[in-house]
Formats: C-alpha cells, sequence, structure tokens
C-alpha cells in the first residue's frame, strides 16, 4: 500500500489536501477513525449552523407581527431541531465520501498511528495494517479542552461535541467560555428558550480576541435576549452529585462567591490538540505546548513529515486548516506557493448578530505603533437593514494614516460573515480607503456600510 502522500485526519484540512494533492497528479491516501469531514463537517461548523438556523427561524416567528403576518402559537420541537442537523451534517459528510471517490483517494478507516519515516500502521478493530507514503501529513485536528476543575463527563459537563446531540433540551444552563464556540451556544439555546448564563475569566468578556467595541455590542445584544453574561470570573468548582449542578463561580476583581444552579454546564472553553499517542515520538518529531513546530510550508523537524490544522501555530479556523494543506500539498508537489498570510485570516462568529473580522484591532493597531483612522457605519443608518428588520449592529474600519492601507475591519450585525470576504480580498490587493470610497456599492445593501464606515475615517461619510 504505497502512495506518494498519505494524509492523518480527513478534516477539513485533510480532505482539502488530499484532494488538491490528487488534482496535482498524487497518488493519496487517507487515514480516518471516525466521519469523513472531521469534526467541521460531523461536530463544528456545519451542524452548528444548522442549529443556529433553527435558533434564528424560530425569533423570526416570535416576531412574525413586526413584519405585519399573524401567526399561531410556535414552539420548538428539540428532537427535530437536532434531528435536522444531525441529516446535514451526515449529508456533508457523504458529500466528502463522494469527493474522495470522484479523485481517487484511498480512503483508511481506523486509527493512524506512524510507526517510523513513510509508515503509518491503521488499526481497525483486531485488524491492523501498513500504509507507506513519500510524504506524511498529520493533519488529526482539536477536541473540546477539559479545565483542570471541569472534567468533562459527557453527561451534566459537557463539550460542544454533547451539546449538538443532547437527548433533552436543559432549563438551565452555564457556559464557561465566551469565545466563539460559547457564544454561538448561548445564542442557541437562550433563543429556543433555555436560561442561560455565560462566564468568561478575561475581563474583556464575549469574543475577547474581537475589537473591544465589537465585545460591547454583543454584550448588550445578548443582555436584551436575557442572556447573563458574567466577565472577569473564574469557575471555581461544580458540584454534580444532585439532580441540579452547582456551579461555584468567583469574581476575579472582588473575590466574592457565587453559587449557580443548573441542569447543564457546557465547556466552551478552547480546544486541545490530538497529538498524543499518534508516534510524534517514535520518529522524533517536535512539538511545543501541545503544538506541533513547523515551518512556514508546515514542514516538521523530520523530513518527510508534514503538520497542519489545529495541531499547528495558528488560528483553529477550517478555512486556515484547509488553506495550510493547500500549501503544503502545492510545496511537496514543487507548485512553489506563496506562505499563508496569517495576518489576513478572517473570523466569523455565527451567533445572532453574527460577528466578522479581519486584521488589527484598534488596539493592537496602536500597539504596533501605527497613527489610524477610525470609521464606523451604524446598521441604524442602513435603509436595507431597516427593511430587513436588523438595524443592530455597526461596521468599523481601521486605516492608516500615512499610506491608506487597510488595517482591519470589524462588524457585528445580521449576514455580516458574508460580508467579511470583501475586506479580506481588498487587503490581499493592497486597496486603500480612497479606493474603497470610490468603488460603487450596490445600494440597498448591508455591504454600503463598508463603504459608508470608509468614508467616515476620511471624513467624507453621506449617511450619518
Amino acid at each position: 500500500m504505497k502512495f506518494d502522500i498519505a494524509i492523518l485526519g480527513s478534516g477539513p484540512g485533510g480532505y482539502v489536501a488530499a484532494i488538491r494533492a490528487s488534482q496535482l497528479g498524487k497518488k493519496v491516501a487517507i487515514i480516518e477513525k471516525e466521519a469523513l469531514g472531521g469534526i467541521c463537517l460531523n461536530w463544528g461548523c456545519i451542524p452548528t449552523k444548522a442549529l443556529l438556523k433553527s435558533a434564528q427561524v424560530f425569533e423570526y416567528i416570535q416576531h412574525a407581527s413586526d413584519f405585519g403576518i399573524e401567526v399561531g402559537k410556535s414552539k420548538v420541537d428539540f428532537d427535530q431541531v437536532i434531528g435536522r442537523s444531525r441529516q446535514v451534517a451526515d449529508g456533508m459528510s457523504k458529500g466528502v465520501q463522494f469527493l474522495m471517490k470522484k479523485n481517487k483517494i484511498e480512503v483508511f478507516t481506523g486509527t493512524g498511528k506512524i510507526k517510523k519515516a513513510g509508515q503509518i500502521e491503521v488499526t481497525s478493530g483486531d485488524q491492523k495494517q501498513v500504509v507507506e507514503a513519500d510524504h506524511i501529513i498529520i493533519a488529526t485536528g482539536g477536541r473540546s479542552k477539559e479545565l483542570p476543575n471541569l472534567a468533562i463527563d459527557g453527561k451534566k459537563i459537557i463539550g460542544y461535541r454533547e451539546a449538538m446531540s443532547l437527548k433533552k433540551q436543559p432549563k438551565r444552563m452555564v457556559v464557561v467560555g465566551a469565545g466563539a464556540i460559547g457564544a454561538e451556544f448561548a445564542y442557541f439555546y437562550n433563543a429556543i428558550g433555555t436560561e442561560v448564563t455565560v462566564v468568561e475569566f478575561l475581563e474583556q468578556g464575549l469574543l475577547p480576541r474581537e475589537d473591544a467595541d465589537i465585545s460591547k455590542e454583543l454584550a448588550r445584544s445578548f443582555k436584551k435576549k436575557g442572556i447573563k453574561v458574567l466577565t472577569n470570573t473564574s469557575v471555581e468548582s461544580v458540584d454534580s452529585k444532585g439532580t441540579d449542578l452547582r456551579v461555584k463561580i468567583k469574581d476575579r476583581k472582588s473575590g466574592k462567591e457565587e453559587i449557580i444552579e443548573c441542569d447543564v454546564v457546557l465547556s466552551a472553553a478552547g480546544i486541545s490538540t490530538n497529538i498524543e499517542g499518534i508516534g510524534l515520538e517514535e520518529v522524533g518529531i517536535k512539538s511545543d505546548k501541545g503544538l506541533i513546530i513547523v515551518d512556514p510550508f508546515y514542514r516538521t523537524n523530520v523530513a518527510g513529515f508534514y503538520a497542519i490544522g489545529d495541531v499547528v501555530m495558528g488560528p483553529a479556523l477550517a478555512h486556515v486548516a484547509s488553506a495550510e494543506g493547500i500549501i503544503c500539498v502545492e510545496k511537496i508537489s514543487g507548485v512553489n506557493p506563496q506562505a499563508l498570510d496569517y495576518q489576513n485570516i478572517p473570523s466569523c462568529t455565527y451567533c445572532h448578530p453574527e460577528v466578522a473580522s479581519v486584521g488589527y484591532t484598534e488596539e493592537s493597531a496602536k500597539q504596533a505603533g501605527f497613527e489610524i483612522l477610525v470609521g464606523k457605519f451604524p446598521f441604524s443608518a442602513s435603509g436595507k437593514a431597516s427593511a430587513s428588520g436588523h438595524k443592530e449592529g455597526f461596521v468599523k474600519v481601521i486605516y492608516d494614516k500615512k499610506y491608506g492601507e487597510w488595517l482591519g475591519a470589524h462588524m457585528i450585525g445580521a449576514n455580516v460573515t458574508e460580508m467579511i470576504a470583501e475586506v479580506v480580498a481588498a487587503r490581499k490587493l493592497e486597496t486603500t480607503g480612497h479606493e474603497i470610497i470610490k468603488t460603487v456599492h450596490p445600494h440597498p445593501t448591508m455591504s454600503e456600510a463598508i463603504m459608508e464606515a470608509t468614508a467616515a475615517a476620511y471624513g467624507e461619510v453621506i449617511h450619518i
């Protein structure tokens, strides 16, 4: 079983790398212990968006009278919501199966372990076989991070995976961690009627990696929805002995402790990488703090071995893993690709309102020494947003005052995850602020807010 390239893991890094390698004429194998598509397609990006869409539809129905439409009383069928999400995920995984066949990629189902240079041992039940390849790419992804005092048991204390497949909708939920995963699940469960409390260790609160103005706006929105957000707060312990969970929290500033009772605790404090037990030590592949060390083209310190996706330094995002996989196999194939620009990676959070961003925040741009121009345009001034009934949120842009370089953009509002690509493309092309102002945007659209925010940065805004 000899191949040019063998890939350990079939997530958005692994399967995309496999397809691109096949396009480049390579004989490719993928080793996957679960379903094709990895966490993203089966337990992450895709099924969560199905859940969030159900929540959004329910919210539309709840507010139908705002649009002049009267409907009867509605309720959530939790089993059907979860079932639809699983159907969507299964459909996407089958789509990857089709792509593997189409591109003549050999799929080995089982647990892979590197045995020595050029070899992966695949175990499936009692059966073992060895896959040989000139190049081996590690793309094993990540899993829910377990905090020392918050051990995930899969029933009362759960990770994102269990949150997508609960048998019964909880009445009360505590979400630990206010990053993208925590914010999305907090919105989903609140929208369908669960009482939600979010506990975040960092002071900024919701989406602590985003621009501070975005965090504040999302906090206001969540407060209106009835989601309680506790910032600068630590989880000290969870007592799960009784019917109700008792979560002890502590305000990190005052030291005051409090008990929150709930049915389920969702640990959303990030991810841990899946690099244990895959044979790194056997061949001497170096790692640091749970991440495999690679060069700009994802080569490890051992010839013939590469790593991409969540297991290497960089944002743990599906589109990043895909881009890394393509660059990796193109370099192997002699295409001579450009290294990935990690300063131009878009980030999206799909709660409602949505959040999307790329580049410097206002604070990080100042810390980097730039003299900046900042422009904001509220969706309350957008005709399309008003007509759509989604006036909350804004677009914020940051430019270098001297050269007009587009340093960053930060958006919160309806469908902004569909708008951020304009900024990513423009930054890739080194577009200036004046060029964005002179780029005619269609009216009425939400995307006009990008042009208007840019105009605001230069003192030329028309509609506010």
